[in-house]
């Protein structure tokens, strides 16, 4: 600093002196002017000794731990007031800085909350710092158990030994189950919150399940539509050949072979709502229903049929019903189903029952908030031993019952799958000799998809 104001006072000192040595200031001027010009730089240096003697004396009271005398601080305020103006600029200067630091921060979370996939930020310990949006309503409570599946963890700990990017394809139990497969990014520096790796959970289960649903149909279709079809080349054979100028038998041939037309075509139908159901059976439904409504539509569109089997249908509501939250579509199938099968096997003239009620607690039904759909029918009972099978795909107590009744052996797999998507439950009783009950249970509103289903 000194080295400074010498050099700036001594500048035009010695441009004087060089002026009066050739001739263009007068002596005596440049003299007069160089002794001004010392004076000046004297008093440059002793005020820039003074305030620097103040700036260290200010900061030295500041840093020590001793109590501090306010008027001691404050007692020059040309210091003070010079230091509160640089500290100023340097908060000017680092205010859009800042600015800039906090917005990219917050952009950096909008992102990850809003993306579609479940996404989870782990510590260097594996402990969830956080989580997105669809994570939290996918998971929910169950998040922590689905990273300790061996699968993910395996993928965790190897992401953290190696610093590479490691998969896993998991299979997810609860509540419905999910096929995932996982993905493990190591954060290289960490992200801000201290997240040294993100794990991505990407949901398979539909690409899965079209795998599994093509299979299924080869297997299951090609049996079940071998028999109607076989008819239907035999009588087409016949009516062609031996019956082809046979009108009566002509007739009799005709009516079989629509009957058998007529079972093919619900059997693809059957087959195409199974198949519609378990691609979204992962997907909670969101749409508040009127049950009592709803129920009183289907009765009613069922009175020709059971008109011609002298039967009819017992409803009982519960006075004052709340709404619940499901698909009127799918709840609709379940009625209808459960309705079909009372009245192909409750034997003619008999009465179906049919009543809607808020459970008593304590019973066989989840200890939540929730309604029941219960059909009676008075017929011949199923045996104990074929209750367990009776919502898989295709199986029949009676084969030849069933399909002399038209049935499908799809009705109660599709029930199964359409309660298992509103998280509901399903309960079959039935005594030989005495009837069946089929009872279905529906929460009044969505758990979250991590909540297990009763």
């Amino acid at each position: 600093m000194f080295a400074l104001v010498a050099s700036i006072a001594s500048l035009p000192t010695v441009c004087l002196f060089v002026g009066a040595a050739m001739g263009w200031v007068q002596p005596w001027a440049a003299l007069g002017i160089a002794c001004l010009t010392i004076l000046v730089a004297a008093a440059c240096v002793a005020v820039v000794r003074r305030d620097q003697r103040l700036l260290s004396f200010v900061v030295r009271k500041l840093a020590s731990d001793e109590p501090q005398d306010a008027s001691a601080v404050v007692a020059e305020p040309i210091v003070l007031e010079t230091l509160g103006r640089e500290l100023d600029y340097l908060a000017r200067r680092v205010a859009p800085r800042a600015a800039l630091v906090e917005q990219l921060r917050r952009a950096d979370a909008l992102i990850l909350e809003r993306l579609p996939d479940p996404l989870i930020v782990l510590a260097g310990d594996g402990a969830v710092r956080r989580a997105n949006a669809a994570a939290r309503s996918t998971y929910g409570d169950d998040m922590a158990a689905v990273l300790r599946h061996p699968g993910l963890r395996g993928a965790i700990e190897r992401t953290f030994a190696s610093g590479a990017v490691q998969t896993a394809e998991l299979t997810l139990p609860a509540p419905v189950e999910r096929d995932v497969q996982a993905s493990v990014v190591p954060m290289d520096p960490p992200l801000a919150d201290g997240g040294r790796a993100i794990v991505v959970l990407s949901d398979r289960t539909r690409e899965r399940m079209v795998e599994r649903m093509r299979a299924d149909f080869v297997a299951n279709v090609s049996h079940e539509l071998r028999t109607p079809l076989t008819s239907l080349i035999g009588f087409i054979e016949t009516l062609r050949g031996p019956a082809a100028d046979d009108p009566p038998a002509q007739q009799r041939f005709l009516a079989i072979m629509a009957e058998q037309g007529a079972r093919m075509n619900r059997l693809i139908d059957d087959l195409l709502s199974l198949s519609r159901i378990e691609l979204i059976e992962h997907q909670l439904p969101s749409e508040a229903m009127d049950l009592k409504e709803l129920i009183g539509r289907l009765v009613a569109a069922f009175e020709p049929r059971l008109l011609q089997r002298n039967a009819r249908v017992d409803v009982q509501f519960e006075d004052g019903l709340p709404e619940i939250v499901g698909d009127p579509d799918q709840i609709a199938q379940v009625v209808q189903n459960l309705l079909d099968n009372a009245m192909k096997y409750g034997g003619e003239g008999g009465t179906i029952g049919l009543k809607v009620e808020r459970p008593p607690p304590g019973g066989r039904w989840p200890n939540r908030p929730g309604l029941t759909i219960v059909v009676t029918d008075r017929g011949a009972g199923i045996p104990r031993e074929h209750i367990p099978r009776l919502t898989e795909r295709f199986y029949r107590v009676d084969k030849g019952r069933s399909r002399a009744v038209g049935g499908t052996g799809l009705g109660l797999a599709i029930v199964k799958h359409i309660v298992n998507r509103h998280r509901g439950q399903l309960s079959i009783e039935s005594e030989v000799g005495v009837g069946t009950t089929v009872g279905v249970w529906l929460p009044l509103t969505q758990p979250s998809a991590g909540t297990k289903a009763a």
